[in-house]
């Protein structure tokens, strides 16, 4: 899928909820189009993705059509959309999938199955305890999992350097290519919604 595509979905569902058609939250993705394809390019039909509640990009790219990620985010499932068919899940509880992550990762090493598993969180989720112990034990369990730590610059109404009066964030930087990957992009949306009707 192109980067033009990825954007032409995500306009329709903030249009959508902007008029009202989607009575549920959503969270939207904008500015980090060519990170996440490029993530994707080394994502195999037969690997896993997990994500928060922002996941619509992730779903587009590893193959769900556009139609069923549409309906689900209409019943107000945006923010936990998940496919099994697809092998991607999401979860509206922050780290809420991290720990299922590693837990898929330790179950691919043990059967020896030739498949990996992808992280998605955001940067505010990735100052937290179970990001650190989740990463922690991944690396040295040697378990084929990789973090991707999306910085959007904010965590709900809120600046997370501000929030840890930390100039730089714990995964800012080259960090352990193995392991996790870290990108900073701008978002044109606000944490929840599009920025016409009331946030949540």
């Amino acid at each position: 899928m192109k980067k033009e595509e990825l954007i032409a979905f995500e306009d329709e569902i903030a249009a959508l909820f902007n008029a009202g058609k989607i009575r549920a939250p959503v969270h939207l993705y904008s500015g980090n189009e060519e990170q996440t394809i490029n993530v994707f390019k080394q994502i195999r039909s037969q690997d896993w993705v997990f994500c928060s509640w922002r996941s619509h990009y992730q779903c587009l790219l590893k193959g769900v059509p556009q139609e069923s990620i549409r309906d689900e985010i209409m019943a107000g499932r945006s923010i936990s959309l998940c496919f099994p068919e697809y092998r991607i899940y999401s979860s509206a509880i922050v780290g809420g999938v991290l720990s299922i992550a590693v837990g898929a990762a330790m179950s691919i090493k043990r059967r020896g199955e030739d498949s990996k598993v992808y992280c998605f969180m955001g940067e505010m989720t990735a100052e937290t305890g179970i990001a650190y112990e989740s990463i922690k034990y991944s690396r040295n369990h040697h378990l084929p999992i990789h973090f991707i730590v999306e910085d959007n610059e904010k965590s709900v109404c809120t600046d997370t350097r501000e929030v840890w009066n930390q100039p730089n964030l714990s995964f800012e930087g080259p960090g352990d290519d193995d392991y996790v990957t870290y990108y900073r992009y701008q978002t044109k949306y606000p944490h929840a919604g599009a920025g016409v009707r009331v946030q949540f």
